[in-house]
């Protein structure tokens, strides 16, 4: 099959354009609050309360998640046009950025309202995963995160512009080689896996921080096993070991402090 091809803009209003990619990130932070408010009084939250968290989680996911993008992966981009740091409508997003810009800003909210970091990130990590894939649909959109060449019947024949750094020979509409579509398995895996691994988890109460300790365990396990259908960007490539991406890297740690958080209180509260 083909990989479809959509016009990135849903539709212009003169010089205002309205993006999928956008439209992607507004629902996501729609389902946060909804299910937030849900999830709220149950836990010992109030609804001003999850106000105040999105508008920050907002804020940390943004700055955090397009800087850190920026950084690792586009510095040389960066470095010809500052400008491009600021074009978050074009695609392009961290998570491992993002999660450090939500961590430091729940730390501020915690620390304004007398709460602990964990408890917070024990309240939203369930409510996370639904918008993480709803970015990668995103990236399916975009025509983004290629996948690595295949030849499973259900892989896709990528647009040339979307692979040429990967493949430079690559001329015409379409590769003629099938590539995995690695956003939908990112999409399946960090958005409804996840969500179910970590939503059931939280319905009953737990030890301080294993909630957390859950989400980061289970996202970076997941992360790094789709890495190995998604291909590596080609300005860098393997960083290690010839086979480990900068995605996987990243994950390494997440896994470690997940298990940390998970085993350091076993008792529930």
């Amino acid at each position: 099959m083909h990989y479809p091809q959509f016009d990135p803009v849903i539709f212009g209003l003169g010089p205002l354009q309205v993006h999928w990619y956008g439209l992607m990130y507004l629902l996501a932070f729609a389902v946060v609050y909804a299910l937030g408010a849900w999830r709220a009084p149950r836990v010992g939250f109030e609804r001003a309360d999850l106000s105040d968290i999105v508008f920050y989680g907002v804020a940390g996911v943004v700055l955090g998640g397009r800087a850190g993008f920026v950084l690792v992966y586009g510095f040389d981009t960066f470095v010809a046009d500052p400008l491009w740091l600021l074009r978050v409508w074009e695609g392009g997003m961290s998570f491992h950025g993002g999660l450090l810009g939500v961590c430091v800003a729940m730390w501020l909210w915690a620390r304004r309202r007398g709460r602990s970091l964990l408890e917070v990130a024990d309240f939203v990590a369930p409510l996370v995963p639904i918008g993480l894939g709803l970015g990668r649909v995103g990236n399916f959109i975009n025509t983004e995160l290629p996948g690595r060449v295949t030849d499973v019947a259900w892989g896709a024949h990528f647009p040339c512009f979307a692979v040429r750094e990967h493949a430079l020979g690559c001329f015409g509409e379409y590769e003629p080689v099938l590539r995995h579509v690695s956003s939908l398995y990112q999409t399946l895996a960090e958005g409804v896996a996840l969500f179910a691994i970590v939503w059931l988890y939280a319905l009953r109460r737990r030890a301080n921080g294993a909630v957390t300790g859950l989400f980061l365990a289970a996202y970076g396990a997941l992360r790094f096993v789709t890495e190995f259908w998604r291909q590596p960007d080609a300005h860098l490539g393997f960083v290690a070991l010839d086979w480990l991406s900068m995605g996987q890297l990243l994950s390494i740690p997440m896994v470690a402090i997940g298990v940390f958080l998970l085993m350091r209180q076993p008792a529930a509260r």
